[in-house]
């Protein structure tokens, strides 16, 4: 039986068969492609089309995502693994100018069979204080427009990490009904949060007034804020986060990374949420975890069709001020 963890309320998936609490035993291992939905529903994908029923997005900020990091076998074989249990996963902290970097990687995620693919955009920030955002995503469930791909124009220099932006659609079978959303990526600046949120109201604006007119705009990837800072910032138009609380890998409490979305406009969020707690899934300690990234992958469940299901969201924790 694929390993089942429970995470945030809800099943996380893994693809890659039984696990032993020895990361290197289970790197090669295969299974059929099950996907735990809802707790007791399970099905198998079989080699003919079946159509997502839903799609998991998640944003991970591996920190410092460079040679020597995935060198070490053991936190490569965890990322990957991380990462085909989505649909699409935005990173953030990728710090390598190899161009053969991020295909090695997907190449690892690739291993078993798994067909992920993967945009990248450019260097952002300033100095030597640079990285790369990229989006991996399972073309099996997921497409992307790769004409509408983008890193928002920056010309005055109000955010450190220039956002980048992506605009996919389910794979069902029928496309015009398929669920439809841009995705950006961010990661804030710790030092100049405030300033750099109202920078990114006016991000979120200009992406929704993109020429393709796409309504569902999902922000994600590490904010410097918690959940009440989010609610803060966008209460005013309509943004709220998808969930309350993360924690850093670590262990130490960092309520920074999220998924943020318009509570009306993006009606296919079901209510599903949660992080990957990799220190419990993957049995680590949690300097092990911190080797790997101080912060924990996020994820959010959205209907593959237009329209979903009403949707459900975090709710502001009383006494919770922002951390930066």
């Amino acid at each position: 039986m694929s390993l089942i963890a429970l995470l945030g309320g809800y099943l996380l998936r893994d693809r890659l068969g039984p696990f032993d609490g020895n990361i290197d035993s289970n790197s090669q291992q295969k299974s059929p492609q099950s996907l735990a939905i809802g707790g007791d529903h399970q099905a198998v994908r079989s080699k003919a089309f079946t159509p997502p029923e839903t799609l998991r997005i998640a944003s991970f900020h591996i920190t410092a995502f460079n040679a020597n990091k995935s060198s070490n076998q053991k936190i490569i074989d965890i990322l990957a693994r991380v990462i085909r249990n989505f649909d699409v996963v935005a990173i953030q902290g990728i710090q390598s100018h190899d161009q053969t970097f991020v295909p090695h990687f997907l190449s690892l995620i690739n291993n078993d069979g798994a067909q992920f693919e993967y945009e990248l955009g450019p260097q952002v920030g300033r100095n030597t204080n640079q990285q790369q955002f990229a989006f991996f995503f399972d073309k099996q469930t997921v497409e992307i427009d790769r004409q509408a791909t983008y890193t928002v124009a920056d010309p005055h220099d109000r955010i450190l990490y220039e956002p980048l932006v992506a605009l996919f659609r389910a794979r069902t079978l029928n496309s015009e009904t398929a669920f439809t959303f841009k995705l950006v990526n961010v990661h804030l600046d710790p030092i100049n949060t405030s300033e750099e949120l109202s920078t990114l109201h006016d991000v979120y604006s200009v992406v929704v007034a993109d020429v393709d007119q796409e309504d569902d705009v999902l922000l994600l990837g590490n904010f410097s804020t918690d959940t009440n800072g989010l609610f803060d910032w966008g209460d005013s138009f309509g943004i709220q986060p998808t969930h309350q609380h993360t924690t850093a890998g670590s262990g130490t409490t960092s309520y920074t990374d999220n998924l943020c979305l318009h509570k009306r406009a993006t009606q296919e969020f079901n209510g599903k949420s949660g992080l990957v707690d990799i220190v419990r899934v993957f049995n680590l300690t949690t300097g092990e975890a911190a080797i790997i990234s101080d912060h924990f992958p996020v994820w959010a469940e959205f209907s593959a069709s237009e329209g979903g299901r009403p949707n459900r969201f975090a709710t502001r924790k009383a006494g919770s001020r922002p951390t930066k």
